[in-house]
């Protein structure tokens, strides 16, 4: 290839009024140069930035289909060509041939390179094939790659390159490629082959059978047979397998899973245990009945001195089923070191009476356990689950004093002594020394312990505290006052200070004020004055701020006339996707102030259209103006966001407002399944909380088909 004219019609294209991830996409040009150049880690760096510019975390740009054409011309003349293959699969991948997008753009470009592509296919260098089958691959044109491919497949000798060539036909045509990947089962395949094989089985839907388990455990460790792999979401084949089986959500996919992880499990070989502890953490946050079915096998792991960390995780989300590891579990938790807070960590959740004096025992050197204790990091907070314990107890008392607490540790040791109330009463001597240095965590735990014939002292040591610091601090302090003493003036002094700053701490200040109601009246100039400009874009913060000043103001005043409006310039911001959360807010309090907020009946019913914002959406419109509802509609709509895990809490409660009436026999049969299916509803969040919070929402969906049954 000339290179002259090929770079003369590089600069010939407006680059300079192209974006890519990074703004304007005027730097393609020199990393197409040095892709070309002599520079090794030159190329090798201008591959690394393009995947960040035009390929950014998997999205594209209108820059990336400008860029295929020359991307495609250059892997062609020999320059990275395996590099530049991989980054067109994965531009391929990003998108599909719909619509005016740019995704529909970028596939449409690196098809309209597939000549150059599958000539690839018969390469010398089998990293090329192997890239040139990938990339074609992830075209989706079937029609053109898959006659090359099986052509290819006849000859092709390398392992890993028929293992991208079986996985590319199954992607390309599952039901079509489904006799020849059951026959590349065959134990005369190289084992990368196979396990490709096994992947597109499952991607095919064919039933898991015998013949399938056996080949699975067989080729165990598998993660090794797919390094060299480009589809990246199949790097954990076991992993993929048992998801796979169980999102089929029937007893036989679900025995062959939970078959596949019992053997698994049990292996011989910790490289094998290792990859089934994944899969079965996997298991965990898809299958309700997860923990009955693996507390056998996993029980048998913690007993090896050798057992991996991973184990540990997987005994917290087994929790109490697995008391009969308590023993052991305690054992390892009186050594020493970061294995052993692993250990007290898991014994919080099996076994938590056997954990309190060891965590006492050693409490500075102990951060896990001491965040399993008080629910951290999923965002609950600790209560009376987690026992009382005078030892730890007395070792809080000690550990407040210390002076190498680190960011966290007081936080979660004052929320334990809030969660003891006043059991914990003993504490207070340190918890008041304690205030100065920890202005925002202690006055709640302060309150919480303090006895009768304290509350004179505490609040005056808190009142002062309210009036000096952070606005943060001083809320802090003026709250705990409230809760002490039912004493409102620190609070409407910091709230009022609060609102005065501007900033993010508005949406907790108009929350405060509007839990006071009516005793904050003097608050409303203040409230006022908070609102943000209504004109131009708004942030989220803003907002968030707005619609808690718009509930403040309702409560505070007894009517809807200021309300209202700001609910409406809230509304308006609508079709901006980041802002979802922040409707879904503006909605609930739409919902409290009842019929009142009628006017912004159709800004609601045009949340109905999201999933995530129908369930509050239709709570106001219940709310609101019941008696226009259509009913069975909408709990339709409810019942696909609970599905859905869009907000499925407030779906439920939406349904439960909606009554018997409006529930059809079929609307009756999800609700059921809701209930007491056993893929979990919950499926998003932060991953320890996930199956606490599904269980939460199985009782309450238990609850709300007993009263709407």
């Amino acid at each position: 290839m000339e290179l002259a004219p090929f770079f003369a019609d590089v600069d010939a294209q407006p680059w300079a009024e192209l974006q890519h991830a990074y703004g304007s996409a005027a730097d393609v040009p020199d990393r197409l140069r040095a892709l070309a150049g002599d520079d090794g880690e030159a190329a090798s760096e201008a591959v690394s930035e393009l995947y960040g510019s035009i390929l950014h975390q998997g999205s594209v740009y209108e820059a990336t289909a400008r860029a295929v054409p020359y991307l495609a011309r250059l892997a062609g003349a020999g320059y990275r060509t395996e590099d530049l293959l991989a980054l067109l699969g994965g531009i391929a991948e990003s998108g599909d041939d719909r619509g005016d997008t740019d995704e529909a753009a970028c596939r449409a470009a690196v098809i309209g390179q597939l000549p150059l592509i599958l000539a690839a296919v018969d390469a010398e260098a089998a990293g090329t094939r192997q890239a040139a089958v990938w990339a074609a691959a992830m075209t989706g044109a079937a029609g053109q790659v898959l006659p090359v491919l099986r052509r290819r497949r006849e000859t092709e000798k390398d392992p890993l390159v028929r293992a991208e060539i079986l996985g590319a036909m199954a992607h390309l045509d599952p039901a079509g490629t489904a006799a020849e990947v059951s026959g590349a089962m065959d134990a005369a395949e190289p084992a990368e082959v196979r396990i490709a094989a096994l992947l597109a089985c499952v991607d095919a839907a064919l039933r898991w059978d015998p013949a399938h388990h056996q080949a699975m455990l067989s080729l165990l460790p598998a993660d090794g047979l797919v390094e060299g792999r480009l589809d990246l979401t199949r790097n954990e084949p076991l992993q993929y397998v048992v998801e796979a089986l169980l999102l089929r959500d029937t007893d036989a996919d679900r025995e062959a899973a939970y078959a596949l992880l019992d053997a698994a499990l049990r292996s011989r070989l910790p490289e094998v245990r290792e990859e089934a502890l994944w899969a079965a953490e996997t298991a965990c946050r898809l299958s309700r009945c997860a923990p009955e079915r693996l507390v056998a096998p996993v029980e048998a792991l913690a007993a090896d001195p050798d057992c991996a960390p991973t184990t540990y995780s997987l005994l917290k989300k087994l929790g109490p089923r697995a008391a009969a590891t308590a023993p052991v579990l305690a054992r390892l938790a009186a050594g020493e070191g970061d294995r052993a807070d692993r250990a007290l960590e898991a014994l919080v959740a099996v076994a938590p009476e056997r954990a309190a004096p060891l965590l006492a025992r050693d409490l500075g050197q102990r951060p896990r356990a001491l965040g399993e204790a008080c629910g951290f990091p999923t965002g609950r907070t600790a209560d009376a689950s987690f026992p009382y314990d005078r030892a730890l107890l007395d070792a809080i008392r000690t550990r407040l004093g210390a002076d190498d607490l680190d960011a966290n540790e007081p936080f979660l040791l004052v929320s334990l002594l809030a969660a003891w109330g006043s059991r914990a009463s003993a504490a207070l001597p340190e918890l008041r020394s304690a205030l100065r240095r920890f202005p925002k965590a202690v006055p709640k735990a302060l309150a919480a312990v303090c006895p009768p014939d304290q509350r004179a002292a505490t609040a005056e040591l808190l009142t002062a505290a309210a009036r000096s610091g952070t606005g943060d601090e001083r809320l802090a302090a003026a709250r705990a006052v409230r809760e002490l003493t039912g004493e409102t003036g620190p609070l409407l002094t910091a709230v009022a200070a609060r609102l005065a700053r501007g900033g993010q701490g508005i949406r907790e200040a108009a929350g405060l004020a509007a839990e006071l109601g009516p005793e904050a009246a003097g608050l409303v100039p203040a409230l006022r004055s908070a609102l943000s400009a209504p004109e131009g874009d708004r942030t989220i913060p803003q907002l968030d701020g707005d619609v808690e000043i718009a509930a403040a103001l309702w409560r505070i005043t007894g009517g809807a006339q200021e309300a209202v409006p700001v609910l409406t310039g809230v509304f308006a911001q609508a079709g901006q996707p980041w802002m979802r959360w922040t409707f879904t807010r503006a909605s609930r309090v739409a919902a409290r102030i009842g019929a009142e907020a009628r006017p912004l009946v159709p800004a609601l019913e045009g949340l109905l259209t999201d999933p995530l914002q129908t369930p509050a959406a239709v709570l106001a419109l219940h709310a609101i103006a019941p008696e226009s509802l259509d009913g069975p509609r909408l709990a339709g709509l409810l019942l696909d966001s609970a599905e859905e895990d869009a907000d499925a809490v407030t779906a439920l409660e939406a349904l439960v407002a909606l009554g018997r009436t409006a529930l059809t026999e079929d609307h009756r049969r999800r609700l059921r399944a809701l209930a007491e299916r056993d893929l979990r509803v919950v499926s998003s969040g932060l991953e320890p909380g996930v199956a606490p919070a599904d269980e939460r929402l199985r009782e309450q969906a238990r609850e709300a088909a007993r009263v709407l049954g």
